[in-house]
């Protein structure tokens, strides 16, 4: 009996779980910055299940400001927080696929249209698909990954140090883009928790994922919200994201996604917050003017010793009012709308083709079956939102998608962003880009039809959202064209004016082939069967035109392309009153939708 006791005890010692596990990398975000970050780098700014790593990247600009770094940035995104490292003349290129800010609508920053108009940096395009599966690659050892995207496309001829246009070597006879992996010197990373180790739990929607992090020669800084023993890792190891392999260090920095916004689900003992709106809209504006800017990063970024002291500033109130808004139900609360405000005022010119566009979407989903949608960003969203809902009411069944990770999300009233929290609350699942526009979008048994918006776009349906060459950086193509190039069909929508509706864009961000609708807030124009170019087919209905022929005459004036008319082209019916109401009710502070 005695040794079966002594047994016992020597196997339970043995095999005991410690509660706290592994090389302890905890450090402070300063302490990180100074010792693992070194000029010309190429830093990975990671985004996934949060937009922005903020506090380190902040530390990054208050530790090198007025020196000259030469850093490379890449991130699916780049936006305020990485401009304040472009402002400060630290970084001398960008591999992305965007470049501007989201709220309070989506637009492009004025740091980086200056930067690229005197050739401060070299901006290198690519998309929210292309990009992370360039890292992923790296992160599988492997010399390259495989697209369906950028192929016919000026991001083909761009980057053919990086991409190539070849045969599918198994005979399918379809062509295939082959890029290049790309390895980061080093990540920057924010999480929920993570245990000393740098074990790092992050929920999704994860977005481009951790593959960066992973594929990192110099591996991660981590910061997170929380650091926790490894016991609390063991028991929530289905949510942990990045192993501690791949981390340097890790800084436990609450509230350091700010001004992006952290959500709980699947961790619900965590209070989350939502994004600061307010705060990006500012940082924007600011962006307009070099002087403004400057007096902005100064206020939120120079004059502070650490993150401690921007939260300070911050405010428990604003803090607080964060807190409170990330709730899934915050939503129900936002009522400072009334009935009257979303119906009594006339419609105008872009919400008829919103409403134009829904109709449309409804009409080909009915036709062909289709089973997902995925719109972009902006007015695009808006209009699938709202025939999203239209085929809902009338008994039909389609899923909602958006390029983050979110499946089967059903959009909430009063906030127009397609990313905004409340709407990651309703999905059917919550997984990262590579499945949504890698697989339930563009991949063999997809029945997804696209909704994208337009910068330019010509004839034959060819759209450009990234840049006039020469002239001006736009914005980027985000997923516009994996979507082009990927989804059953496209519908584009967007406001026309012959400087926006031309004979051949100046840039190809998206290719056209799959564009077979074109919605503007004065006409629908269509690819009539075994055609490539577009014929106007109807005209929407527009108050500063009396008759059908002056209608017609005014699409022609803003249309830098010889227009092929139907014979038996009509103006379409009005908006209904339920249509109005069930677009504004997504607006009404219109964000979108300016009178």
């Amino acid at each position: 009996m005695e040794n079966n006791i002594e047994f016992y005890s020597t196997v339970k010692k043995r095999f005991a779980l410690p509660e706290s596990e592994g090389r302890n990398k905890v450090c402070s975000l300063k302490e990180a910055v100074k010792k693992y970050i070194k000029p010309r780098m190429a830093l990975h700014i990671t985004q996934t299940g949060v937009r922005w790593p903020t506090a380190a990247i902040f530390e990054i600009a208050r530790q090198f400001w007025g020196t000259k770094p030469e850093f490379s940035l890449i991130g699916i995104s780049m936006n305020h927080p990485q401009a304040v490292l472009v402002h400060g003349g630290l970084v001398k290129k960008i591999i992305t696929t965007y470049c501007g800010d989201p709220y309070f609508t989506p637009a492009p920053n004025g740091v980086y249209q200056r930067a690229y108009s005197n050739n401060q940096i070299e901006i290198e395009n690519w998309t929210i698909l292309t990009l992370p599966l360039r890292l992923k690659a790296a992160a599988m050892g492997l010399p390259m990954a495989i697209t369906k995207s950028i192929i016919g496309s000026s991001m083909a001829e761009e980057n053919k140090g990086a991409f190539l246009v070849g045969e599918d070597p198994f005979g399918s006879g379809e062509k295939i883009g082959i890029m290049a992996a790309l390895y980061p010197d080093l990540s920057i990373v924010h999480g929920w928790v993570a245990d000393c180790y740098g074990n790092t739990i992050i929920l999704p929607p994860l977005a481009e994922n951790t593959y960066g992090a992973m594929a990192s020669k110099n591996g991660a800084i981590v910061t997170v919200e929380k650091i926790v023993d490894t016991d609390y890792i063991r028991k929530n190891a289905h949510l942990v994201a990045l192993p501690g392999d791949y981390v340097r260090c890790v800084c436990e920095v609450p509230f350091g996604a700010h001004p992006a916004g952290l959500t709980n689900i699947g961790l619900p003992d965590f209070p989350a917050y939502a994004e600061d709106y307010e705060f990006v809209n500012e940082a924007r504006l600011a962006a307009k003017s070099p002087e403004d800017f400057d007096k902005w990063v100064n206020k939120w970024v120079l004059s502070f010793q650490n993150h401690e002291a921007y939260l300070k500033k911050l405010g428990p109130e604003k803090i607080l009012a964060l807190k409170g808004k990330s709730h899934s139900d915050a939503w129900s609360y936002d009522f400072s709308f009334s009935l009257e405000d979303t119906t009594s005022k006339p419609y105008t010119p872009l919400e008829m083709a919103l409403v134009a566009g829904a109709r449309k979407l409804k009409e080909k989903i009915k036709a062909k079956n289709y089973y997902t949608i995925l719109a972009g960003a902006g007015i695009a969203n808006l209009s699938a939102w709202l025939g999203y809902y239209g085929l809902k009411n009338e008994g039909g069944e389609v899923a909602l998608m958006a390029e983050v990770g979110l499946y089967g999300y059903s959009p909430r009233p009063f906030d127009p962003a397609l990313f905004n929290q409340r709407n990651f609350y309703t999905c059917k699942a919550l997984t990262d880009s590579h499945h949504v526009m890698g697989i339930y979008m563009g991949g063999a048994n997809n029945r997804c039809i696209g909704v994208i918006g337009i910068g330019e776009v010509d004839k034959y349906g060819n759209i450009n959202t990234t840049k006039i060459p020469g002239q001006t950086y736009i914005a980027g193509s985000g997923g516009a064209n994996d979507i082009a190039s990927s989804a059953q069909e496209i519908l584009a929508i967007g406001t026309q004016h012959k400087t926006r509706f031309l004979e051949k864009v100046s840039y190809v961000t998206s290719p056209g082939k799959k564009v077979t609708t074109l919605v503007s807030d004065l006409g629908i124009f269509e690819k009539l069967p075994g055609e490539e170019e577009f014929t106007l087919t109807a005209c929407l209905p527009n108050k500063k035109s009396s008759s059908l022929q002056e209608s017609i005459n005014r699409i022609k004036e803003n249309c830098d392309w010889d227009l092929k008319i139907k014979s038996d082209i009509q103006i379409i019916s009005p908006p209904t009153k339920e249509e109005i109401m069930g677009l504004r009710i997504f607006d009404p502070r219109h964000y979108f939708l300016k009178p």
